[in-house]
C-alpha cells in the first residue's frame, strides 16, 4: 500500500515509515474539510470565487493559521471557501474521488466520511443530486485506488446542521439513499443553543428506520450536551466527546499521581497508576464508558479549537472552561491517553485534513512521538474503530479481517 507523507503541524523526528504502512479505520472525517488546495484553487477559478491565497502552499498555510484560532466558531468559518466551490455535481464528484485516493494513500482500509448535503444546494442542485454526485465520486475513487493497488471501502454519514431546520429532510434522504453507501446520520455545527431536542423528528425517523446515529457533542459544549446526545439523540458514537472528562472529580489524596498521568510515556505505563483510582466518575461518563459508546477523538483539531480539557486540569476545581489553563494547547496536553487509561472506547481521527494539516498517519505519528505508542496501541485503537463502524456485521467482520491481515503484513518496527 502506498503511503503519503503529510506535512506535519510540528517538527517530527519519529520514523514515519512503519506508521504509514499500518492499516487504518477512520470514523470522523469531513469531506468539505479535506479538499486538496490545488483542487480548491482550480474550482474557485471556475466559478470566480475569491480565495485568500492563490498558490497551494500559501492557501494551505492560511487555512491552518485561520483554523488555529482557539475557537470552534472561527474554525468553522474557514469552510465557507470549501463549501463555496462544492456546489456542482462535477465538483462534488471530483472532491469525493480525490478524498478516497488521499485516504487510501493514508493507509485507510475503511472510512466513513461525513458531509452536510444541505450546504451544497446553493446553485440549484437538490439533495438527491448532491448525494448521487458524492456517491459517484466515492465509487470512482475506490476503483482508481484499486487500480493503484490499494483496497479501500468508504461509506457516507450525512450531517444535518444544528442551526438549520432541514434535519428531517436529511434523515429521510439518508434512508432513501442507503443503497448508495450511506450508513449513518449526524448533527454538526454549533452545539450551544442547538440541542438534539430541536431535531427530535429527524432523530425519531432515524430510530424508526434503524439508521445509526453519531452526534457531534462534547466538543464545543460540556457534559450536558453529551447527556442530550446520548439520551435524546440515542447516539451510538460521539463526535469528539472529549469533554466527557468534565464529568470526573479528582481524588485529592492522589493529586500528585494524577498530575503525573500526562507525563507517562505510553499507554502501558498508565496501567501502573490506574486512572480509575485517581478519579470519581459521574453518571454520564460512567454510562458512556460502560456502554462502550465510542469517542471519535480528533486531537489535532481539538488543540486548535480549545475543545479538549488539559489533562492536568481534569477533575480539579480549576478544571473549568473559564480557567485560562483549562484547555489542551499542545498534543502532549491532550487527554487521549487518560481517556484510554479510563477505558473509554477511543478512536483516533483527522476531522478536517486541510484545516488541521493532518491525516491518520500524522495523528498516529504524534501519538508515537508524544506518548510512545507502538504497534499494539495502534492495533487496539484500530480494532476499536473497526468494531464501531456502522456497517452490517458481516461487512464489519470483513473490515476486521482486513485490519488483522494488514498488521500481519506490515513491517515490524526496527
Amino acid at each position: 500500500m502506498s503511503a503519503q507523507v503529510v506535512t506535519p503541524l510540528f517538527d517530527i523526528s519519529y520514523d514515519v515509515g512503519w506508521i504509514a504502512a499500518l492499516p487504518k479505520v477512520c470514523l470522523h472525517d469531513h469531506l468539505d474539510g479535506a479538499v486538496r488546495p490545488e483542487t480548491l484553487i482550480e474550482l474557485a477559478a471556475d466559478i470566480g470565487h475569491e480565495l485568500p491565497a492563490s498558490d497551494p502552499a500559501s492557501l494551505e498555510r492560511w487555512f491552518v493559521e485561520s483554523a488555529d484560532s482557539r475557537s470552534l466558531e472561527r474554525y468553522l468559518e474557514t469552510f465557507e471557501h470549501t463549501v463555496a466551490v462544492m456546489q456542482t455535481a462535477s465538483a462534488l464528484t471530483r472532491v469525493a474521488k480525490e478524498y478516497v485516493l488521499d485516504a487510501a494513500a493514508d493507509g485507510i482500509v475503511y472510512g466513513e466520511v461525513r458531509w452536510a448535503p444541505e450546504q451544497h444546494v446553493r446553485a440549484g442542485l437538490d439533495l438527491d443530486s448532491v448525494i448521487e454526485a458524492v456517491a459517484r465520486g466515492i465509487l470512482l475513487g475506490e476503483e482508481a485506488a484499486a487500480d493503484r493497488g490499494s483496497t479501500i471501502t468508504v461509506r457516507q454519514i450525512l450531517c444535518a446542521m444544528r442551526q438549520n431546520n432541514r434535519s428531517l429532510d436529511i434523515a429521510e434522504a439518508a434512508v432513501r439513499h442507503r443503497d448508495r453507501g450511506i450508513v449513518g446520520f449526524d448533527l454538526a455545527g454549533p452545539e450551544k443553543g442547538f440541542p438534539p431536542t430541536a431535531h427530535r423528528d429527524a432523530l425519531d425517523y432515524c430510530a424508526r428506520h434503524f439508521l445509526p446515529v453519531t452526534l457531534h457533542a462534547g466538543e464545543a459544549d460540556g457534559v450536558a450536551s453529551i447527556r442530550e446526545a446520548v439520551v435524546d439523540g440515542r447516539c451510538l458514537r460521539l463526535g469528539h466527546g472529549v469533554r466527557i472528562l468534565e464529568d470526573l472529580t479528582r481524588r485529592d489524596r492522589d493529586a500528585d499521581l494524577a498530575d503525573n498521568v500526562s507525563r507517562l510515556p505510553s499507554s502501558r505505563d498508565i496501567s501502573l497508576v490506574p486512572a480509575s483510582s485517581l478519579y470519581e466518575m459521574g453518571e454520564v461518563a460512567s454510562w458512556v464508558r460502560d456502554r462502550r459508546i465510542v469517542l471519535e477523538v480528533c486531537p489535532c483539531s481539538n488543540v486548535q479549537t480549545d475543545a479538549a480539557p488539559r489533562v492536568g486540569e481534569v477533575g480539579t476545581a480549576q478544571g473549568t472552561e473559564d480557567s485560562p489553563n483549562h484547555w489542551a494547547r499542545t498534543y502532549r496536553e491532550h487527554p487521549v491517553e487518560l481517556l484510554r487509561g479510563l477505558e473509554f472506547a477511543v478512536t483516533i481521527n483527522p476531522d478536517n485534513r486541510l484545516m488541521s494539516r493532518t491525516s491518520m498517519t500524522h495523528e498516529f505519528l504524534k501519538l508515537a512521538e508524544e506518548f510512545g505508542y507502538e504497534r499494539e496501541d495502534f492495533f487496539e485503537i484500530t480494532m476499536t474503530a473497526a468494531n464501531a463502524t456502522f456497517l452490517p456485521l458481516k461487512e464489519q467482520d470483513e473490515i476486521v479481517d482486513r485490519v488483522v491481515a494488514g498488521y500481519s503484513d506490515s513491517p515490524v518496527v526496527g
